[in-house]
């Protein structure tokens, strides 16, 4: 029986030649170096993505702080605005009372100057027509009877007059 008739001896024999060969090229080491790399590389990516991922979340939280504090900043502004518009509200009516009530003074007081005028302006007119009436009485020698008759109808135009 010759060597290479024994299939099982020579498989045998094969594998651990193979084997021999994998060993003697360090392929073992080259292997688990390649593994090693692999696994450095994908733990490094895993570092990477948690810290993007814990960056990515300080940024979002910074974010929904800036997002709150814009909302209450702008909270704040409405509440001031409505204050000031009430406050500027109130002021406008102030004023425009203020404005009233010397408009209606002023009128009250062009009021009485005017009937004051009228007053001065009517006691004139009675002294003009009295000082009319002396003069035509004087004037004209007039008898009592007429000159009273004249008086009495230079009153009642005056009495008139005056009402």
């Amino acid at each position: 029986m010759s060597f290479f008739g024994n299939s099982d001896l020579v498989v045998g024999l094969s594998s651990l030649l193979f084997i021999a060969l994998i060993v003697y090229l360090k392929v073992p080491g080259k292997v688990a170096a390649m593994l090693d790399a692999r696994a450095d590389k994908i733990a490094k990516e895993l570092d990477e993505a948690r810290r993007l991922r814990e960056e990515a979340q300080a940024l979002l939280a910074s974010y929904e702080r800036k997002q709150k504090e814009v909302e209450e900043l702008a909270q704040e502004i409405v509440t001031r605005a409505r204050a000031e518009a009430a406050r500027a509200a109130e002021q406008g009516r102030a004023e425009l009372e203020a404005s009233i009530t010397r408009r209606l003074k002023k009128a009250d007081e062009q009021i009485a100057s005017a009937e004051a005028a009228a007053i001065r302006e009517v006691k004139d007119r009675a002294v003009a027509v009295a000082i009319e009436a002396a003069g035509k009485v004087i004037a004209g020698k007039m008898t009592g009877e007429a000159a009273e008759a004249y008086l009495a109808q230079a009153i009642k135009d005056v009495s008139a007059k005056l009402h």
